[in-house]
């Protein structure tokens, strides 16, 4: 839609209401998700004045289930008692329904493996949901059975480590090998200005703290450094981080379709056992090994950890034999 010469100055939610059959409300939340553009910029302030002539999209959602039904899907329980449940998440699981992702998902595993017994501060698509993992990355998750333990796990998470005891760890697998054993990457993460499947480095966006350290290099068939094996720590939880972190930095994942396509000719590079895990791998080379947590009613730490899934596990092996 144009933004019309006698709408100039009004705010775009109160736009986007009179000309659509969308609630003021629904636009709000819509424009917060990013689901609102003027042009190439995606706006997320629902107070922002328009300009005549300005170009405004709004991607709507197709409509799903008001709640999701639980469904009878495997699950690989590391940990489980009356407060909490901690789950090795296999890459291909999407975290909770979605566009595209009605059904299928951890939350409705969960929902058919723990009942009722879920903690409801989530909402209903995302009863006892902390944090998340992409769709694609593998590794543990730890979930909240009441709102106690909702309420503790959640602080947790806001804080990620700053100041608490709480630590989450990951493997990746990059290209390159950075030029020093260890950093971090402080960048600015938003959604991409062209893509809202993306993230990407941006001025003004929510700040983002990558910490790495170089485990491995292994060196390609030329014996110059072709990847690299990265421990990852966060002290920010933005969508993406250390996908968009790493490519920023030069380094994108292996196996990552989105944030590495400038990077499938070095595949060449790397020995032919290589190559073919990598091919074999269909997804970005990323796991969450390491997660520490306070228990919400004990107050203990536990910590767990999780070795790398299969496919990963043979690609560490490919790329590590001389």
């Amino acid at each position: 839609m144009v933004v019309a010469g006698e709408e100039a100055g009004q705010r775009l939610d109160r736009v986007l209401a009179a000309r659509t059959a969308l609630s003021r409300t629904r636009l709000k939340a819509l424009i917060l998700d990013g689901a609102v553009a003027i042009g190439p910029r995606t706006i997320r302030d629902p107070g922002y004045r328009v300009n005549a002539g300005e170009i405004v999209a709004i991607d709507v959602p197709p409509p799903e289930p008001a709640e999701p039904e639980g469904e009878r899907i495997p699950l690989n329980v590391v940990y489980e008692d009356d407060d909490i449940i901690v789950i090795d998440k296999p890459a291909g699981l999407v975290v909770h329904p979605a566009a595209g992702h009605a059904s299928g998902t951890l939350v409705n595993a969960l929902i058919a493996h723990c009942g009722d017994s879920l903690s409801g501060i989530g909402g209903v698509k995302r009863p006892g949901i902390v944090h998340r993992l992409d769709k694609d990355t593998s590794g543990l998750m730890v979930v909240a059975k009441n709102d106690a333990a909702h309420h503790s796990l959640a602080a947790q998470f806001a804080d990620h480590g700053r100041t608490g005891p709480m630590q989450r760890g990951y493997l990746a697998f990059a290209w390159g090998a950075f030029d020093r054993p260890t950093g971090t990457i402080e960048a600015p993460i938003d959604r991409h200005p062209t893509s809202r499947t993306k993230m990407a480095v941006r001025a003004g966006g929510r700040e983002a703290a990558t910490h790495w350290q170089t485990l491995e290099r292994y060196p390609g068939i030329d014996g110059k450094p072709a990847a690299g094996l990265v421990a990852c720590r966060l002290t920010t939880g933005r969508t993406h981080q250390i996908r968009v972190h790493l490519a920023h930095a030069g380094y994108p994942l292996l196996g990552d379709a989105t944030y590495a396509t400038g990077f499938k000719t070095k595949a060449a590079q790397l020995p032919p056992a290589a190559r073919e895990a990598l091919a074999a791998l269909g997804r970005q080379a990323l796991h969450a090994y390491l997660l520490a947590i306070e228990h919400p009613r004990l107050g203990k730490m536990l910590e767990f950890r999780s070795e790398l899934p299969v496919e990963l596990a043979r690609l560490h092996h490919a790329l590590s034999a001389r």
